[in-house]
């Protein structure tokens, strides 16, 4: 095979793969991101372009078993009611609109600190769907700041969504040594949501909380306390310098050995779907390397010109709405040299998770709640998002460049 055949091949794969994780969907036949991912990497191992054993060597297994034993640890807290707890709570002593929006983007930020920020937008937007029909106030300007903020929130570390788990793997920093950089621009971030998203809807915003009677929540106290502790003392050994696959992984096993609940219960509240898109690009962004086809690249994006860090920003946050974030990082990471590896990887976390409030098609956790809510007759329009998110996003990269270059 030669390497203009492997080339063209591999190029011909990424834009099909590209095509259907841009538009969610294929616009022939019905594959979604997951299958499409399978597809792009059975076709890179069948044309040739990598061996069966180069495609299992390609794949970061760390970054797979992070992220499974992290959705093993949400799961368990959505099974003993957690989220529903906290909604119950929140509506008991929320009075005003405005202040219930700040708990929101507060509470979802932290949380997506901590777990993935998909699974808590998959599991608070039925929560807040919930509260603002309990309080009778409008949805939008709450679902909106969830969105946002569990992007933004998921930033402060390496264990808040796919795409920096996957950086803290590849690159190596400590738990401690992103935190100082990104727990400023992160935590102004929330403020600034709250600011954008209160002026363009202070007419919604205006007035108090209705006080329905509450319904029941159903919650576990003993399993809501064991996952909660679990989690705790994951994060704590991750920031005293354990290696958080091994930790994660114990938390994971530890809240497996149960009387109380089935494993089914667990294993259905897994996100496999994105197990399967990590894997499976992997092995696509693999197969373009083999093939030769990212050195061509460097052709049209000059190895010199990614040296510059505003430049290498500004194609992370270009690329993290064309192509999604994950498949960005893991395209980028071949531009980040040893001189200051440390610095692009800490830019590379943080403005490809800022990117994803760029549009409402930056994140999955962005489709999660726009999906969830069209199910609930709250449709949030492309339009509604961007004026909100557009400005958000330039500031707050802005914002991020500025303080990168004073570290």
């Amino acid at each position: 095979m030669t390497q203009l055949y492997a080339e063209i091949v591999a190029s011909i794969i990424l834009i099909v793969v590209l095509t259907v994780f841009t538009l969610g969907k294929s616009p022939l036949f019905r594959i979604d991101r997951a299958g499409v991912a399978i597809i792009g990497a059975v076709a890179m191992m069948s044309f040739g372009i990598l061996s069966f054993e180069q495609a299992t060597k390609v794949v970061d297994y760390r970054t797979i078993v992070i992220l499974f034993s992290m959705m093993v640890i949400v799961a368990n807290l959505k099974i003993a009611g957690f989220f529903e707890l906290i909604g119950q709570i929140v509506l008991q002593k929320i009075n005003t609109k405005k202040s219930l929006l700040f708990t929101i983007i507060f509470i979802s930020g932290i949380l997506s600190a901590f777990a993935i920020n998909d699974i808590v937008c998959l599991l608070f937007t039925p929560v807040v769907l919930f509260i603002c029909n309990k309080g009778n106030c409008e949805p939008i300007p709450h679902l909106l700041g969830l969105a946002m903020a569990s992007n933004v929130g998921s930033a402060l570390t390496f264990l808040g969504n796919p795409q920096n788990i996957l950086i803290g793997s590849l690159s190596h920093i400590s738990f401690f040594d992103y935190l100082k950089v990104s727990s400023p621009i992160s935590i102004l971030g929330l403020v600034f949501i709250y600011l954008f998203i209160s002026y363009k809807y202070k007419t919604e915003l205006n007035g108090n909380l209705e006080k329905a009677k509450l319904t029941e929540v159903y919650f576990h106290h003993y399993l809501i306390t064991k996952t909660l502790c679990t989690l705790v003392l994951v994060i704590l050994f991750y920031m005293a310098g354990f290696d958080i696959v091994l930790i994660a992984s114990l938390g994971a096993a530890f809240l497996l050995i149960t009387r109380r609940v089935k494993p089914n219960k667990i294993y259905t509240s897994i996100d496999f779907n994105l197990l399967i898109i990590f894997i499976g690009l992997f092995v696509i962004v693999g197969g373009i390397e083999s093939s030769g086809l990212l050195a061509r690249l460097n052709y049209y994006l000059p190895r010199e010109q990614m040296l510059d860090l505003n430049f290498f920003a500004l194609v992370s946050i270009v690329l993290s709405n064309i192509v999604s974030n994950v498949p960005a990082v893991l395209l980028l990471q071949y531009y980040i040299s040893p001189e200051d590896a440390n610095l692009k990887w800490q830019a590379l976390a943080l403005l490809t998770t800022f990117a994803g409030n760029l549009t409402i098609f930056g994140s999955i956790a962005n489709l999660i709640v726009v999906e969830i809510a069209k199910k609930n007759n709250v449709h949030i329009t492309a339009r509604e998002y961007f004026r909100i998110g557009f400005p958000l996003t330039v500031i707050l990269s802005i914002l991020c460049l500025i303080w990168l270059h004073t570290l």
